[in-house]
């Protein structure tokens, strides 16, 4: 038998800082550029009742873990559920059973927060925000901890949202925080674009999108639904989170492919990882135009995870439960 620590949503709710989940999370995707491996989501759907069950996973070696994440949604309860086995990536014991749903939107945010320290312009100050739900949240709270920003502009189509996000982050931030009426109005000066929506159709327009800007798109990554337009995803710089997603599931990017405003291969940069490892340059001019579209991946909730799993181990939180190796108990008998 195993001790596997297992930690509760509230367990690991205070053990981390956005700035904390950036760090390891850039070391993640630097892990992941140098050559580690990672698989992009698998969805099993169902239609009657609805839902998905997705897997993703990575593995970490520098880290020391592997795992992922394993989650439902839908379904006949109507809501989601997040699993993160977490296994030590020397011995493959597993470490974790972490119930992943609070974590959710700081590891995703993180992400994002990654890809604009590697691609947007040094003297970014000024961000939109599309969307005000936990998503857009963490993509805030995360990317605030790598630019200095002086103005944030939200929009989302109902105001009490966005004038409640606005007031929220106007507290927590050294900026200029305020809700505004459109898109367009968001994006008027910024030098950093975050869109986090439901949305199946393009929620800002190409012609609002400023030369020198960095785009991360995270609300979307399915066929047939896309937060950018394709006339955007076509003249940018574009670094996907894992390029073997974007060619499966990221929606922006596969309508401009359908458009034939990209080739199917050629229109992918970099992935995320290749960029931070230094493989690839990611921006090169103040007038290049990048978008990161993030869909998701095992890497930044491999880190996330085991960030989360030593902060506990450290603190004493959590209760523990045994698992049996397959020495033990895979006896047929």
């Amino acid at each position: 038998m195993t001790d596997t620590l297992f930690l509760t949503s509230a367990d690991v709710d205070d053990l981390a800082e956005p700035a904390d989940y950036v760090t390891a999370v850039r070391e993640g995707y630097r892990q992941i550029g140098e050559g580690a491996p990672a698989e992009p989501r698998t969805k099993l759907g169902r239609e009657d009742p609805r839902g998905m069950l997705t897997t993703y996973v990575a593995l970490l070696p520098e880290t020391g873990a592997m795992g992922g994440y394993t989650y439902s949604s839908g379904f006949g309860a109507g809501d989601a559920w997040f699993m993160t086995p977490l296994f030590d990536a020397e011995s493959g014991e597993p470490l974790a059973v972490i119930d992943g749903a609070s974590m959710n939107p700081f590891k995703t945010g993180a992400a994002g927060g990654v890809a604009v320290d590697a691609l947007a312009r040094e003297d970014a100050t000024e961000v939109a925000v599309i969307g005000s739900g936990s998503q857009a949240r963490g993509q805030l709270r995360a990317t605030a901890t790598v630019r200095p920003f002086e103005a944030v502009r939200v929009f989302s189509p109902t105001a009490e949202n966005r004038e409640s996000f606005a007031t929220e982050f106007d507290e927590r931030l050294d900026a200029d925080v305020r809700a505004v009426g459109s898109a367009s109005e968001a994006l008027a000066d910024a030098d950093i674009v975050i869109t986090a929506t439901t949305a199946s159709d393009p929620v800002i327009d190409d012609a609002d999108v400023e030369p020198g800007t960095h785009v991360t798109a995270m609300g979307q990554y399915a066929p047939g639904r896309n937060e950018l337009p394709p006339e955007l995803v076509a003249r940018a710089t574009y670094v996907p989170d894992l390029t073997a997603r974007a060619t499966r599931d990221a929606g922006s990017y596969l309508a401009a492919v359908d458009a034939g405003l990209v080739d199917a291969e050629a229109g992918i940069a970099a992935d995320l990882g290749e960029v931070v490892a230094g493989a690839h340059p990611g921006r090169t001019s103040d007038e290049e135009v990048t978008v990161f579209d993030s869909g998701g991946t095992g890497i930044e909730t491999v880190a996330a995870a085991h960030l989360l799993y030593e902060r506990a181990s450290e603190a004493g939180i959590g209760e523990t439960i045994d698992f049996a190796p397959a020495s033990e108990a895979l006896t047929g008998r």
